[in-house]
């Protein structure tokens, strides 16, 4: 079976990046000074592609927009002019201190009323003809809670009961941290402009912006000198999948070695295993306890098991692997912390290190910066285990700063699991996951990503492109499954070969050419 790709139309290179509030106002003011792109212009092309979006999705609403000050608020009135002209029935309400004659209006007279003339009759009359609300309230330049007028304007808009379109943030939200600290909207879609905001896909934001569409607006390119966070969208994910050759063997395409399991935690090793199978590697081999031979051999019988109780045996196997995974059910005694020594001694093959063997490495078993120091590694802590490996409990500064401090301590790779997952490697910018789902909440799913990910190092990926694929094509493979929270381990394994074979670079429902991301809001 052959799927297509979800609807996310990203720029023809796959690279889609988050911006920070100062990061979009810096670009903002290079591309107006640099390349001479004028204000107005780019309010006009941002108002003009909302209003498409909007009424692509809701075609012949009526529509109430909210108008606040700034550009954020100058987009709202391109919008609503747009929108009238096309026969919508529109009306705007400012929430600032703004002209009804204002310039971005172009001389036409539209329904305007400043907010604080409406009663609470007028208020609900607003609404009540309204059947899309417009949120141009705020932007991405608001630090704090948002002030009385506008925070009353939120309020009247969560309470209306109408679908919600947001203008590049819903507003209220920390368009950097991704924090919500006071009254925000709770968006329907919310409308990017040239690319996805940073704190709109981190939670609490990420749960209030709805479905994200970013639309293209006469920017100029983007690189990495100008951002600092990248967007795993299914055409970049797809451009790194590794190629087989057409007279290759199963040594050349991906020796995988993973090493765990304690006795009675067979389970974990079996998953890891069976879905760095169904991610391409040619060969497995399963070191474990030997009271598991029975059970992980009934489980995979495609994969080789070698006793953790072999020490010839065990560095035969990591001198014969492209790379290694360490920790699935490992356990933290005295025989875990010895096999995770002969690992790290071992050196060459590639190293992934997840579950037990962090627990072991914070407590000073091994040193992962000496180790990352001779071979490539990935770690892949979730938020307990990324907390006891920097000794900081509350992680305070955030979940970008935290996977950044944990590269330049560890100096390797690393995958920080979560709502969104965060991928940063020692040479490139931070990856957000845009497949995360409470669906994954699940326990093994631990075990299952890191099959996938020590399978995609093997075959020649390095440790912060795999962990990013990993990310995206567990993610997907739990959506080509369809089984909502019903969600197991096994069937994200069962669909990985479909995520893998996934045809085209990804489209859009919208079938707009200027859209350059869609996603799915999050659950």
């Amino acid at each position: 079976m052959t799927v297509g790709f979800p609807p996310v139309r990203p720029f023809a290179n796959g690279d889609v990046w988050a911006l920070t509030a100062d990061e979009a106002s810096s670009f903002d003011a290079h591309a107006i000074q640099a390349h001479g792109i004028a204000q107005d212009v780019l309010m006009e092309n941002a108002g003009r592609a909302a209003a498409q979006i909007l009424a692509r999705l809701y075609p012949g609403a009526s529509v109430l927009g909210l108008v606040g000050p700034g550009n954020n608020g100058g987009d709202a009135l391109v919008a609503l002019r747009v929108l009238s002209t096309w026969g919508h029935s529109v009306r705007g309400v400012l929430v600032a201190d703004r002209d009804l004659d204002d310039p971005l209006l172009h001389g036409w007279m539209l329904d305007l009323v400043a907010g604080i003339d409406l009663d609470d009759e007028g208020w609900d009359s607003a609404f009540a003809s309204a059947d899309v609300v417009l949120d141009g309230i705020l932007g991405t330049g608001v630090r704090g809670e948002p002030r009385e007028r506008q925070a009353a304007a939120i309020d009247r808009v969560n309470a209306s009961g109408r679908p919600v379109l947001s203008l590049d943030v819903p507003s209220g939200i920390d368009a950097t941290s991704g924090e919500v600290p006071g009254a925000a909207v709770r968006a329907s879609v919310t409308i990017s402009f040239g690319a996805p905001k940073l704190g709109s896909m981190l939670h609490p934001a990420r749960a209030l912006a709805g479905r994200q569409v970013s639309a293209e607006i006469g920017f100029p390119p983007m690189t990495e000198d100008d951002v600092s966070v990248r967007v795993v969208t299914p055409a970049w994910a797809r451009a790194r999948l590794p190629v087989r050759e057409a007279d290759t063997h199963k040594n050349q395409v991906g020796r995988v070695l993973i090493v765990g399991g304690q006795v009675g935690m067979a389970g974990a090793v079996i998953l890891a295993a069976r879905a760095a199978f169904h991610t391409g590697a040619g060969l497995v081999r399963i070191c474990s306890a030997p009271e598991n031979r029975e059970a992980v051999q009934a489980a995979v019988p495609e994969a080789m098991f070698l006793s953790d109780t072999d020490v010839d045996a065990l560095q035969d196997a990591l001198h014969a692997s492209d790379a290694v995974a360490v920790g699935p059910g490992l356990g933290v005694d005295e025989r875990a912390a010895a096999t995770l020594g002969a690992v790290s001694a071992a050196g060459g093959a590639a190293l992934l290190l997840d579950a037990d063997a962090l627990n072991l490495a914070a407590t000073g078993a091994v040193d992962l910066a000496v180790m990352s120091e001779s071979r490539p590694v990935l770690i892949t802590p979730h938020p307990g285990e990324m907390a006891r490996l920097l000794d900081s409990p509350d992680q305070g500064q955030g979940r970008i700063s935290t996977v950044e401090a944990a590269v330049n301590r560890f100096g390797c790779a690393v995958l920080f699991k979560g709502a969104p997952s965060l991928v940063a490697g020692t040479d490139s910018p931070v990856s957000i996951d845009t497949q995360t789902s409470s669906d994954l909440a699940v326990a093994g799913m631990g075990d299952t990503l890191s099959g996938v990910c020590v399978a995609l190092m093997a075959q020649g990926l390095d440790p912060a492109t795999a962990g990013s694929v990993g990310l995206y094509l567990s993610g997907r493979a739990a959506k080509v499954a369809g089984r909502g929270a019903g969600l197991t381990p096994s069937d994200v394994i069962r669909w990985l070969p479909e995520a893998l074979t996934e045809t085209g670079m990804g489209s859009s429902d919208l079938d707009l050419p200027f859209v350059t991301f869609d996603a799915d809001a999050a659950r």
